[in-house]
């Protein structure tokens, strides 16, 4: 429908606004018996009637009451001039009235459009027999109650429209107030504090030749200094708060119910012994898989497994959609199949260049392979206690290892 840059109706419209030039037909049809000038000035005011209908869908201020108001004075003339029963084109006008959201433009424009139906009805009276006035009298009334009904449909959706943006603006300016949060609490509390430790190391350097007791004493107090300000990042860390794993299932599980795809979800999602760091980058995992999954798996069925030890935490999400599809074995690496990204989508975008990019930072690990390939290896080992993360012949499986830190304390108590 579209030719270059130019659009018959706005995309947003979809197909509806050509549906109704299905009804111009009707007063091309009422021509029939018309002859010479008349027939060709009656194809005519059609024709211009069809391109006001066009034009109300592209124009708005008073281009728009402009040819709002030349298709009432068309529907008159096609009347007044042709055939009474023009008078239903009149639902044209009647459509775009309820596109005025304010009321007073609304009420101005209904009742011109009230009184260009009278006058409609009034100048062809001279073509009306018998019930005739009696037949369109009550289609005039659904012409002048329908503006009120498509009027409160569209402050509706406008409504809906500015609460989104509201929304919207809301989230990015919470996130502002808290970047802003973050960065004036690192610098009142980090700031005094590294300015001391600088000092206090280029003391120590002056000193380590001329007074070497001294200078281990300031050393000493450096450790002490540096052990202080990593409690005041843990509690600076602590009031930040964590997305929880639970939450990021919950959340895959809507994006994929919407997208038809039903998630099993096997394992313990509440991890209480997995430090918040961890948490968050599981939780980044999740949603950058569920993205893949809804986006090119085309997939009916999801399992997420979640298994953890003292040492790692293990998260399996498989899918049984078409399998790797663009992705291919990173070269280098064929025996433990990890996977990178393909040459048709090179981008970090699919999220698994920047699910490995956030794992590396915590010595994660990413695996990625073709669901059947990984059963194969399972029938041959059959060595693992660990459950299966599901029984798809064929799809995809992402498996992604983050190790769990081990605290240590020090004389003092401190971890370390």
């Amino acid at each position: 429908m579209a030719l270059g840059s130019f659009r018959l109706f706005p995309k947003k419209y979809g197909w509806f606004p050509y549906i109704w030039p299905i009804y111009l037909l009707l007063p091309l049809i009422n021509l029939r018996g018309e002859q010479g000038v008349k027939l060709l000035l009656g194809i005519g005011l059609v024709f211009l009637f069809a391109v006001t209908y066009r034009q109300l869908y592209v124009s708005r201020g008073i281009a728009f009451h402009s040819w709002l108001a030349l298709q009432m004075i068309l529907t008159i003339l096609l009347c007044a001039f042709y055939n009474p029963y023009n008078f239903f084109m009149g639902f044209f006008s009647s459509y775009f009235i309820g596109w005025y959201l304010e009321r007073r433009p609304f009420i101005t424009a209904l009742a011109g459009f009230a009184v260009a139906q009278l006058l409609s009805i009034a100048l062809s009276l001279h073509y009306l027999q018998g019930n005739d006035l009696l037949f369109l009298l009550p289609f005039l009334v659904i012409m002048l109650i329908t503006p009120n009904g498509s009027r409160s449909l569209n402050q509706r959706m406008q409504l809906e429209k500015d609460l989104g943006i509201a929304q919207e603006r809301i989230k990015e300016l919470v996130k502002r107030e808290e970047r802003l949060r973050i960065a004036r609490d690192l610098h009142d509390t980090l700031g005094h504090t590294l300015s001391l430790i600088t000092l206090k190391s280029q003391l120590v350097e002056k000193l380590i030749n001329k007074d070497p007791e001294r200078a281990k004493g300031e050393a000493r107090e450096i450790q002490r200094t540096s052990r202080a300000a990593l409690r005041q990042v843990r509690e600076l860390v602590s009031d930040m708060r964590a997305v929880t794993v639970t939450e990021a299932v919950a959340e895959a599980n809507e994006i994929l119910s919407a997208a038809d795809i039903m998630l099993q979800v096997q394992g313990s999602t509440q991890l209480p012994e997995v430090p918040d760091l961890s948490k968050n980058i599981i939780s980044l995992c999740i949603k950058e898989a569920v993205t893949n999954i809804v986006k090119h798996s085309e997939a009916k069925r999801c399992t997420i497994t979640i298994q953890t030890t003292p040492a790692e935490v293990r998260l399996t999400i498989e899918d049984d959609g078409i399998g790797l599809g663009g992705y291919t074995k990173a070269e280098g690496h064929p025996e433990d199949e990890q996977a990178r990204l393909g040459q048709a989508d090179p981008s970090p975008g699919n999220g698994l260049k920047g699910m490995a990019e956030r794992l590396s930072l915590m010595d994660g690990t990413l695996s990625v392979t073709q669901a059947s390939d990984h059963l194969a290896k399972e029938d041959a080992t059959a060595t693992t206690d660990a459950p299966s993360a599901g029984s798809f012949s064929h799809g995809t499986r992402l498996i992604i290892t983050i190790p769990l830190i081990i605290k240590e304390t020090n004389k003092e108590g401190e971890s370390v």
